[in-house]
């Protein structure tokens, strides 16, 4: 049997078979491979667009307000955040923060609304004691900001509740953050901070770029900026007491009150101030705002329970267009409501430190800021407090003498007053007439004690301005007060008084004793060398209910207010009693007195026209008197 072989051309075959057969098991393999890379990529795309479209959804569902159902208004909310559905597709359209801070200062801003969400005070701290928290004026949600737009279709579209783009840069010292709620890649609604080094104050702009297509720019953007200010201080109702809008309306600073509620619209607003005793936030605005609304709402009614908040405070800035866009240059302000900070920015925001108004404020201004600020500048404020009464007390001391010196010549003609008040006793005008010419011959002016004291009472009244105003105070202790800004409890009452308290402070009931033995010393004297007039008030009587009326009000007012004010309300009255002795021991002599006013009657006398005037309508109405008795 013949053997098989296989010859040349078979293998030749096999081996083209072979080929063939691997080829296309290759391109098989490779077409997967290609269409498992296309299936991926298109997933990927896929899966972009999705979430571009889930993004959208999202923020659109932001800008629903949750409370409000209407499908209507979801359909225009929606149409107005299709201009900027662009901001929705961008890595910033998330909840996320950006930082900026100084020295003094610490500003934390969100992408979205694109404004300050915490605003901390490096160098203050609150209230409790030990606890080390810093004052925050802007935390958890107690602000809003929003600019309201309105699209050329009349749909709203409110920036707090979309997302803006946030550029970080430096500029040496300053830095800079443009928040960007864009449209398109060049439209856009910019706010832009810009906060220098160891500053309160930061620049703040509010512009646009292209939107005039899409917005409606006849209309103004309503800028909503609302505020419930937190408690920083021990006592609540004090605080609470300086809590206040202020602003600027047309060149002018005012405030809006202290009460339950209170309104007010400004024809032309260039800053608004949130006053917070000793701390202020304050928006200005370099191009003055028309038709601003501004509202303080009271949120203390019980002091037990509400111990969070102090005010609500709300305004409603209407923006202008011009030429199609907006373009606001600005400044924020977050730090102390410090005179001597607030007045270097020359911009008027010093005003809201309420230091009195006229004389008041001047005294306050000129003499006791400077003065004071130059004691506590080398010494402690108790220290300095003690020592600044005393020099103002010494200042005053030539009045203090030429008023008790009345007192005195009044007190020596008490007599010859009695008398002719004895003497005339049936007849009042003629009373009145003997004892104007007794006055005018002894060159005795019974209004001369009452001018000197008149002198002193703005010194008086301007002291009662400054004190609660000095944020040098806040958290420094003296003797037994820990904080010459807040009252100085000794004993803690288990149940409360009102108006009183439910506390007992110290240096109120020292004041208190030095008023009552001032009085007692000024009032009691002045009141029996004043002659009783017909049909006028016993101003005796008067004086002797003011002698234990002061130390009460003294007590009750005071228990609450800073102790610093106390202190020096102490310390002056003592003062006075000291100065008072000491003049009616080295410098009064009654007997000299008594002699120099008789060798004044002796000399002759030539009366003023105003003295002249009064005399002839005494007599005139004397002698109508008598006719109308015929």
């Amino acid at each position: 049997m013949e053997e098989k072989k296989f010859d040349k051309n078979s293998i030749i075959g096999f081996a083209l078979i072979f080929g063939i057969i691997m080829w296309m098991f290759y391109n098989s393999q490779k077409t997967a491979q290609e269409e498992q890379a296309q299936k991926i990529k298109q997933e990927k795309i896929d899966k972009a667009k999705k979430a571009k479209e889930v993004a959208t959804k999202q923020v659109l569902q932001t800008v629903v307000d949750t409370t409000v159902s209407d499908t209507v208004k979801l359909q225009k909310l929606a149409g107005a955040l299709g201009s900027f559905a662009y901001s929705a597709t961008l890595p910033s359209a998330k909840e996320s923060f950006t930082t900026i801070e100084n020295e003094l200062l610490t500003l934390k801003i969100a992408n979205k609304g694109g404004y300050i969400v915490e605003a901390v005070l490096k160098n203050y701290k609150k209230f409790e004691k030990n606890s080390g928290q810093l004052v925050e004026l802007i935390k958890n949600n107690n602000a809003n900001f929003n600019l309201e737009l309105q699209t050329k279709d009349n749909r709203v579209l409110n920036t707090k509740d979309l997302f803006f783009e946030p550029t970080l840069t430096k500029n040496g010292n300053d830095q800079i953050l443009s928040m960007k709620l864009k449209s398109g890649e060049n439209e856009f609604l910019e706010y832009k901070y810009v906060l220098k080094a160891n500053d309160y104050m930061l620049d703040f702009d509010v512009r646009s770029q292209g939107l005039s297509k899409v917005l409606n720019t006849s209309k103004a953007a309503d800028l909503q900026w609302d505020l419930k200010t937190y408690r920083n201080e021990k006592s609540i109702s004090y605080e609470n007491r300086y809590a206040e809008i202020y602003f600027e309306n047309d060149g002018k600073v005012d405030y809006a009150g202290t009460g339950q509620q209170e309104d007010e619209i400004l024809e032309k607003a260039t800053f608004i101030a949130y006053k917070q005793h000793f701390f202020s936030s304050i928006l200005l605005s370099q191009t003055p705002i028309e038709n601003v609304k501004v509202s303080s709402t009271n949120l203390v009614r019980d002091e037990k329970i509400d111990t969070v908040y102090t005010k609500q405070f709300k305004s409603i800035m209407p923006l202008a267009f011009k030429n199609g866009e907006l373009d606001y240059k600005m400044n924020w302000y977050y730090g102390p409501t410090d005179y001597k900070i607030l007045n270097k920015y020359e911009k008027n925001i010093e005003d809201i430190v309420p230091l009195g108004w006229g004389i008041f404020g001047w005294i306050n201004k000129l003499i006791f800021i400077p003065l004071f600020g130059f004691l506590s500048s080398f010494m402690g404020l108790g220290i300095a407090i003690i020592l600044f009464t005393i020099i103002i007390k010494i200042a005053m001391s030539p009045i203090t003498f030429k008023s008790f010196l009345s007192q005195a010549k009044m007190k020596v003609l008490r007599p010859e007053i009695t008398e002719l008040g004895e003497k005339f006793a049936k007849d009042p005008m003629k009373k009145q007439q003997e004892t104007m010419k007794l006055y005018n011959k002894a060159g005795v002016n019974p209004m001369a004690g009452c001018i000197p004291a008149l002198i002193q009472l703005p010194f008086m009244y301007a002291s009662f301005q400054f004190f609660p105003s000095a944020i040098e105070l806040r958290q420094k202790g003296f003797l037994w007060a820990e904080d010459l800004s807040s009252f100085d409890q000794i004993f803690k009452l288990p149940f409360n008084i009102p108006l009183y308290g439910d506390h007992v402070s110290l240096f109120p009931i020292l004041a208190a004793i030095a008023i009552f033995f001032y009085m007692k010393m000024t009032s009691g004297d002045q009141a029996m060398a004043q002659p009783q007039q017909e049909g006028m008030p016993d101003m005796g009587k008067i004086m002797k209910i003011m002698i234990y009326l002061s130390p009460i009000m003294m007590l009750i007012f005071f228990n609450s207010y800073g102790s610093g004010l106390s202190l020096y309300n102490f310390i002056s009255n003592l003062i006075t009693i000291g100065i008072m002795l000491v003049i009616k021991k080295y410098f009064i002599d009654s007997d000299k007195i008594h002699a120099q006013i008789q060798e004044n009657k002796a000399k002759p006398k030539t009366e003023s026209k105003f003295q002249k005037k009064m005399r002839e309508m005494m007599e005139q109405a004397e002698a109508q008197k008598k006719l109308n008795k015929k």
